[in-house]
C-alpha cells in the first residue's frame, strides 16, 4: 500500500524522506522544551510561556514573507535558508544558559521553521501530477507523525531533568537532523527553482492582495482559521488542561492520548488517503469539521465522568485524542491539495503562505482563550465553544462547494459545470 501511495518522482520521494528523518529530531525536542526552559534553564512558567508564545508570533509574522520570496526567487533558496535556520536554532538552544540566548534561540529557531510548511508544499507540488498530490501530502503527514513520534519515544528513554546534558544532546541530535533535507536538496538543484519565468508575464503583480481577491481561496482561509482555532489550537494548552483539571485524570493519560492519537494517524493515512480519493474535497473537510467536534464531545464526557469512574474517564480522554487523529488523516492529504489547486503557479508560495499563517494565529488565540476560561472553572463552556466553532468550520467548508470547478474540488468530471465565481 505504502508503494502504491509514493509519488511517481524519484525527487518527490527523497524529499519525503527528508520529512521522515528530520521530523524524528522534531520528535527529540518538540514534548519537552518548557520542561528544558523551566526545569533545566531554571526561567519561570510565566517565562517560559511568553518565550514560547514569542516563537509563535515570529512565525506568524515571518511566513507571509517566504511566500514572497518564494514566488520571486523560488523555493529552493528559502528551504535552504529555513533549514540552516533550525540547525542552528536547535545548536543555540542547546547552549542557552541564561533567559536572552533562550529567545535568541527560539527566534532563530521560528525564523527558519516560519516557512518550512510553505516550502515543502510548494515543492512537492511541484514534483507531483494532479492526480498524485493529495496522497502525497497525506503521505507526507504521516511520515511527519511517524518522525515525531519515534524522536519523543526516543529523547522519552534518556532525558533528565538532573542531568542538562542529556537535553543538549536531544537539541544537538536535532540539529544534526536537519542538515539531511538539507543534503537531499542540495543534490537535487533543479528541484524549487521559481516556477514562472522572470518577466511582465510571470511576475506577481498584485501580491498578496491578488491572492485575497481570489474568492474561494479566501472562504478557504476562514474556513482553515476557524478549525485550526477550534482543533489544533487547543491541543497544547485546553487538551492537557482539560484532562488533568476537569476530567481528573493523571498527566500520564494525557501522554498516552497524544501516543493514541499519532498511532491512529500512522495506521490510517495510506487507507483514508485510498478512500478519499475521487470524492468531494470541500465536503471531506466538512466532514473533519464534524469528527473534530465528535473529538471535543467525547472529551466533554470524560470531564463528566471524572473523578467518579476514573477508568473511564481515562478512556474516553485517550478515546478523544484518537478520534482527533482520524479527523486529521482526512485533512492533511485534501487541505493542502486544494490550496495548491487553487494557486496559480506566480502565487504558489504566497498561497502555501497564507494558509500556513493559519496554524500560527490558532497556536496563540488556542492558549489565550483555552487557558483563562478552564482556569475560571468554565471548562464545560471551553467545550461548548470549540465544539461549536467545529461545526461552523463545516459549514464554511459546504460553502465552498459551489465556488470550486469539479477539478479543483476533487471530483471526477462526469459532466460539465459551469467556471466557479
Amino acid at each position: 500500500m505504502i508503494r502504491e501511495s509514493l509519488p511517481v518522482r524519484r525527487e518527490a520521494r527523497r524529499l519525503l524522506v527528508g520529512v521522515l528523518l528530520s521530523s524524528i529530531g522534531r520528535g527529540l525536542t518538540l514534548p519537552f522544551l518548557f520542561i528544558y526552559l523551566t526545569d533545566v534553564r531554571g526561567l519561570s512558567d510565566a517565562a517560559a510561556g511568553i518565550a514560547i508564545g514569542w516563537f509563535g508570533a515570529v512565525l506568524m509574522v515571518l511566513a507571509p514573507v517566504g511566500g514572497t520570496l518564494m514566488d520571486r526567487f523560488g523555493a529552493r533558496p528559502v528551504a535552504l535558508t529555513s533549514l540552516c535556520g533550525q540547525t542552528i536554532g536547535s545548536i543555540l538552544l542547546a547552549y542557552a544558559v541564561t533567559p536572552a540566548l533562550a529567545v535568541v534561540a527560539l527566534t532563530v529557531s521560528a525564523a527558519g521553521m516560519a516557512s518550512s510548511w510553505a516550502t515543502n508544499a510548494t515543492m512537492l507540488t511541484s514534483l507531483t501530477g494532479e492526480h498524485e498530490r493529495q496522497k502525497a501530502f497525506g503521505l507526507q503527514f504521516a511520515l511527519l507523525n511517524l518522525g515525531i513520534g519515534l524522536g519523543g519515544v526516543i529523547a522519552g528513554t534518556f532525558v533528565d531533568a538532573h542531568r542538562p546534558g542529556t537535553f543538549q544532546a536531544i537539541y544537538l541530535l536535532d540539529a544534526l537532523t536537519y542538515l539531511v533535507p538539507l543534503t537531499i536538496l542540495l543534490s537535487m538543484p533543479a528541484v524549487g527553482r521559481r516556477l514562472t519565468a522572470p518577466g511582465p508575464a510571470g511576475t506577481p503583480s498584485g501580491g498578496y492582495r491578488e491572492v485575497f481577491r481570489d474568492h474561494a481561496f479566501r472562504r478557504l482561509l476562514i474556513f482553515g482559521l476557524v478549525l485550526t482555532t477550534c482543533g489544533y489550537g487547543q491541543i497544547e494548552v485546553g487538551f492537557p488542561a482539560f484532562a488533568v483539571r476537569t476530567a481528573e485524570v493523571a498527566p500520564r493519560v494525557v501522554a498516552w492520548a497524544l501516543a493514541a492519537n499519532t498511532v491512529m494517524i500512522v495506521t490510517a493515512q495510506l487507507t483514508v488517503m485510498r478512500r478519499i480519493e475521487g470524492h468531494s474535497r470541500s465536503r471531506t473537510l466538512a466532514v473533519v469539521g464534524t469528527i473534530f467536534a465528535g473529538s471535543w464531545l467525547v472529551l466533554g464526557a470524560g470531564g463528566l465522568v471524572g473523578a467518579e469512574i476514573p477508568l473511564l474517564a481515562a478512556i474516553l480522554v485517550i478515546s478523544s485524542s484518537a478520534i482527533f487523529g482520524f479527523g486529521e488523516t482526512l485533512l492533511q492529504p485534501v487541505l493542502p491539495a486544494l490550496v495548491n489547486a487553487l494557486a496559480p503557479d506566480r502565487l504558489r508560495g504566497r498561497y502555501n503562505s497564507a494558509q500556513s499563517v493559519n496554524f500560527g494565529i490558532s497556536s496563540v488565540i488556542g492558549p489565550i482563550t483555552a487557558g483563562p476560561l478552564i482556569g475560571a472553572g468554565h471548562a464545560m463552556t471551553w467545550v461548548a465553544l470549540t465544539l461549536g466553532g467545529c461545526l461552523v468550520a463545516s459549514l464554511l467548508a459546504l460553502s465552498l462547494r459551489h465556488l470550486l470547478t469539479t477539478a479543483q474540488d476533487g471530483r471526477p468530471a462526469l459532466t460539465r459545470e459551469p467556471a466557479a465565481e
